[in-house]
């Protein structure tokens, strides 16, 4: 992971950046090399997965992934509010946008344990500069 120093008022912070991106194929070909299942059916599942999670989401349910986390719509009505609870309506929506909770496990303390996506170690590299905001 990289990271880059960024002021914010009189204080300084790290700004995490990525990389690079992982592309669908480059997923495909890792879950393949990991089953029994060929990179072309793994990737065609894939190229699948949007539209199916986003029927299923538009009923009103969230999508549980065992080993991945829950992936669930949110209504967006910030600054579009009424005077009455009456006049509350689902046009004051203005964006719908996607929320994930990574899959997680708790200790018997109820403390999260372990996060199925979060790497356990993650190494830190400063890239060179700040970023102005």
């Amino acid at each position: 992971m990289y990271y880059k120093k960024q002021k914010i008022g009189k204080k300084w912070y790290p700004r995490s950046f990525t990389a690079g991106t992982y592309d669908t194929k480059d997923v495909a070909e890792r879950l393949s090399d990991m089953s029994t299942v060929s990179k072309g059916d793994t990737y065609a599942v894939l190229m699948g997965l949007g539209e199916v999670l986003g029927d299923m989401m538009k009923t009103g349910n969230s999508v549980k992934l065992d080993g991945l986390g829950t992936f669930y719509l949110v209504g967006n009505a910030n600054g579009q509010g009424v005077d009455t609870p009456e006049e509350v309506s689902p046009r004051q929506f203005r964006k719908v946008t996607v929320a994930f909770i990574p899959e997680y496990s708790r200790a018997q303390n109820n403390q999260v344990r372990k996060r199925t996506i979060v790497p356990p170690q993650v190494e830190w590299t400063e890239l060179e500069g700040t970023v102005k905001k």
